[in-house]
């Protein structure tokens, strides 16, 4: 494989004292948003972004009139960034616990803008401690941040590929801080029904959408890997054969896998997780019964800009 095609292996095991520490740190990013953000349907004003620099939120308008600010965690400085459109800006290392980050970025947000709301409940995190009394979470391993935010990024470019020609709406490839992944959504235009009360499930799942998305792995499926569902989902929606051949149903999760390790020694690792992507999206399509366009858009049928 050609250097420049090289992805780079993330074995969860090696780096979950890392990764949860910086899932504390997102959840920080989040929290924000979700705080001073005017509310999108699907929850999508809570959604960070991944940029060429790590996760951030979009412009967030602040209490006291004077602008926006923007959070970020850089993750080739090692540093949460809190700037204000008015060009202040304020750094925070990240190798250092939960709790201590997160006291000193809502510190410098206070000594910009005056206080601003802020939930420090941890959402979606096998941990309930509060995040600006989180000591627990401490581990940082540059090295290993350094190989996550580069495997996001191929993942990332992955999803953008996938969605870029769909005509129907479609999320961004949204950094998600509650389950510490990147996904993308499509939507039919038809609702649906949650299935659950519960705040996140009735206000997220209240369309029917394809959902297309990767994570580095967690307790619950120790993998980084890319995944796909369908909400609703039919019956038999798990008995697909998905392209390539190492793509399968994993019924405790509910969703179809393409294993990391899987990808990463393909010959064309982006080419190998797009045809799973793909291939994903046209299963789901065909089984929940959506308009045919919208999945032959996906193909660029018919091609998202004229050349002409």
């Amino acid at each position: 494989m050609k250097a420049a095609r090289r992805w780079p292996a993330i074995p969860y095991e090696a780096w979950s004292a890392t990764c949860d520490t910086l899932h504390g740190h997102t959840q920080v990013l989040g929290k924000l948003a979700a705080g001073l953000a005017p509310p999108e349907p699907q929850l999508q004003h809570a959604a960070l972004r991944l940029t060429a620099r790590g996760w951030e939120t979009l412009p967030l308008p602040v209490p006291d009139g004077s602008g926006a600010v923007v959070v970020a965690l850089d993750l080739h400085a090692h540093q949460a960034a809190v700037e204000h459109s008015d060009g202040r800006r304020r750094a925070v290392a990240l190798d250092r616990p939960v709790g201590h980050v997160t006291r000193e970025v809502l510190a410098a947000l206070t000594e910009m803008v005056g206080p601003v709301p802020f939930d420090p409940r941890p959402q979606e995190t096998p941990w309930s401690v509060p995040l600006d009394e989180d000591d627990e979470h401490s581990t940082y391993d540059h090295d290993q941040v350094s190989a996550y935010f580069t495997a996001a990024t191929r993942a990332a470019a992955v999803l953008a590929e996938l969605r870029a020609p769909y005509r129907g709406r479609a999320t961004p490839v949204n950094a998600w801080w509650g389950s510490f992944d990147l996904a993308v959504s499509l939507f039919s235009g038809r609702p649906a029904d949650p299935g659950s009360s519960e705040f996140i499930r009735r206000n997220a799942m209240d369309a029917q959408e394809v959902a297309v998305g990767w994570w580095p792995g967690d307790r619950r499926y120790p993998k980084a890997a890319f995944y796909a569902y369908a909400h609703p989902a039919p019956p038999g929606y798990g008995s697909a054969a998905l392209e390539p051949s190492g793509a399968r149903w994993e019924p405790a999760l509910g969703e179809y896998v393409l294993d990391w390790d899987d990808v990463v020694v393909a010959d064309d690792p982006h080419r190998a997780a797009l045809a799973f992507t793909r291939s994903a999206v046209r299963h789901s399509c065909a089984a929940c019964d959506w308009d045919p366009a919208l999945f032959a858009s996906l193909e660029g049928r018919p091609p998202p800009i004229s050349r002409d």
